[in-house]
C-alpha cells in the first residue's frame, strides 16, 4: 500500500470527521437549549443571523471571520474550531491506532458522542440521554454484525452500571449522575465486560489525577462533573483495552 494512498484516505477520514464536528458543535449548543438539532438553520447566537453555506466551512469560516460573525461582528466561541477540527484528529488516531474496519469506524462515532457529552457535562453537570441512547444504538449495530459478542456486551452493558445504580441508591443520588450510570451501560454494550470495567477503573483515575489539580489551582469545587473523565476512559478503553486487558490477565495465566 503506498504512502500516497494512505494519505488521500486519512485525508478523507480527516475531512469527515471535521464535518460530523461541525454538527457536534451544533448538538453541544441545541441540546441544553432543548432545540432542535435538524430543522433549525444555523445562525448567529447573537444576533440571529442565518449563516451561509461560505459561513458553515468547518473551521475555515471561523479563521476567516476572524472569529467573530459577518453580520453583528460579536465574538464567536473558539470552541467552533476546536472542535472540529479536535473531532477530526480524534477519528484520524482511532483508525491509526485501532485499524481499517467497521468496527473502528463505529467506534469513531462513540467518540464523537462522547466529546458532545464532555463539553455538556462539563458546563451543566448533565449528560443529555438522547446521546447515551446514540451510543447505545450504535453498540447495538456492532452487535449485529457481530453476533458472537452478545454475552460479553450483555455483562458489559449490566455490570459497571449495575453497580453505580446501587451507589445511586445508596447515596440517594449523591455520589453519582443518573446520566453518568445510563453512559456507562451505554457504553458498556458497545465495549464488552473486560473493556467496560477497564474504561470506569481509567475514568475514576483520571478524576483522581485531575481534579484535585482543578481544587488547588482554579479553585473548583468538590463536585466534579464525571463525564468528560469515563469519556476519557472510555477512549483509553477503545484504543487501548484489548491489549491491556491481554496483559493484565497475562499476569496470572503466566503464573
Amino acid at each position: 500500500m503506498t504512502a500516497a494512498f494512505n494519505c488521500i484516505r486519512y485525508g478523507m477520514v480527516l475531512a469527515f470527521g471535521v464535518v460530523v464536528g461541525s454538527f457536534l458543535n451544533v448538538c453541544i449548543y441545541r441540546i441544553p437549549r432543548k432545540e432542535t438539532v435538524v430543522t433549525t438553520p444555523s445562525h448567529c447566537m447573537s444576533c440571529g443571523y442565518r449563516l451561509r453555506w461560505y459561513d458553515l466551512i468547518p473551521v475555515a469560516s471561523w479563521l476567516a471571520l476572524r472569529g467573530r460573525c459577518r453580520k453583528c461582528g460579536e465574538k464567536l466561541s473558539v470552541q467552533y474550531p476546536l472542535v472540529e477540527g479536535g473531532n477530526g484528529l480524534l477519528w484520524i488516531l482511532t483508525f491509526a491506532v485501532c485499524g481499517w474496519s467497521v468496527r473502528t469506524a463505529l467506534s469513531c462515532l462513540v467518540l464523537s458522542a462522547l466529546l458532545v457529552i464532555s463539553v455538556i457535562d462539563w458546563r451543566t453537570y448533565e449528560i443529555p440521554p438522547a446521546v447515551n441512547f446514540f451510543i447505545g444504538a450504535v453498540g447495538v449495530i456492532r452487535l449485529l454484525l457481530e453476533p458472537d459478542s452478545w454475552p460479553q456486551a450483555l455483562a458489559g452493558f449490566a455490570a459497571v452500571s449495575g453497580f453505580l445504580l446501587i451507589v445511586y441508591a445508596v447515596t440517594k443520588g449523591r455520589g453519582i449522575g443518573g446520566g453518568d450510570i445510563k453512559l456507562m451501560a451505554a457504553a458498556g454494550l458497545y465495549l464488552g465486560l473486560a473493556n467496560c470495567i477497564a474504561a470506569f477503573m481509567f475514568g475514576c483515575l483520571y478524576a483522581c489525577i485531575v481534579h484535585p489539580v482543578r481544587m488547588k489551582r482554579k479553585k473548583a469545587g468538590s463536585m466534579l462533573a464525571l463525564g468528560p473523565y469515563l469519556a476519557a476512559g472510555i477512549l483509553t478503553a477503545i484504543w487501548f483495552g484489548d491489549r491491556l486487558v491481554g496483559w493484565y490477565l497475562s499476569l496470572f495465566t503466566g503464573m
